[in-house]
């Protein structure tokens, strides 16, 4: 049963993998994630190499999106579309010191939304390696 699926314990509505968890303030699908990442072995206070991905409606906006990341310290990557998925453009940023503890996680999630959110883009979500 995926993570996010789980019943909240004071009532029948599944749990919106968007929303934040209240012990740790990160969201359940980041933490499936990381649950992801723990049962493979990963220490998740080692840094690692992560990758994050978000979707555009053109290359000039994803080429302007990636300046905020880059900013932060991020290598990003403007790639071309899909043919199944005409007209969107993918921008792929990655890390290779990326460290997963909670505070880590909320500080990369709110700067790959806020990036999303401001350019009226797709933040799909993240991937990191168990090892570092």
């Amino acid at each position: 049963m995926p993570f996010w699926s789980r019943k909240k314990p004071s009532d029948d509505e599944p749990v919106d993998p968007n929303a934040r968890s209240e012990q740790l303030g990160i969201k359940y699908k980041d933490l499936a994630v990381l649950g992801q990442l723990m049962q493979a072995g990963a220490d998740l206070t080692k840094p690692r190499h992560a990758v994050y991905y978000l979707y555009f409606r053109s290359r000039e906006s994803a080429a302007t999106a990636s300046g905020d990341a880059e900013a932060a310290g991020y290598s990003c990557e403007v790639r071309e579309p899909l043919p199944q998925y005409p007209g969107q453009w993918s921008l792929v940023c990655d890390r290779h010191d990326a460290v997963l503890d909670p505070p880590g996680v909320i500080a990369a999630d709110d700067l790959f939304q806020g990036i999303a959110d401001r350019a009226g883009a797709e933040y799909d979500g993240w991937e990191a390696a168990a090892t570092p």
